[in-house]
């Protein structure tokens, strides 16, 4: 769970948004080729995450999707 309320912390946001910045540069600009549209298809997942406050991990730890619940500590009802 510390895991989660990291990543839905503002700095956890932050890191995701950069994370899928990187990517997408790296991709477009370094590799260039279709692998490097696959890595900034990829960072979309991390930025998207970030800019719209979910952590696809939490889940995996026993938290909430949304950043919101995870800070209140809601426990998801499957």
């Amino acid at each position: 769970m510390a895991f989660a309320l990291f990543m839905a912390s503002p700095l956890g946001r932050g890191l995701r948004i950069v994370a899928g910045l990187v990517l997408m540069a790296l991709g477009i600009f370094w590799v260039g080729n279709l692998l490097g549209w696959i890595v900034a298809a990829v960072g979309l997942v991390p930025l998207a995450a970030g800019v719209f406050d979910f952590c696809i991990f939490a889940p995996l730890f026993g938290a909430p999707l949304g950043g919101n619940d995870i800070r209140q500590g809601r426990v998801p009802t499957h």
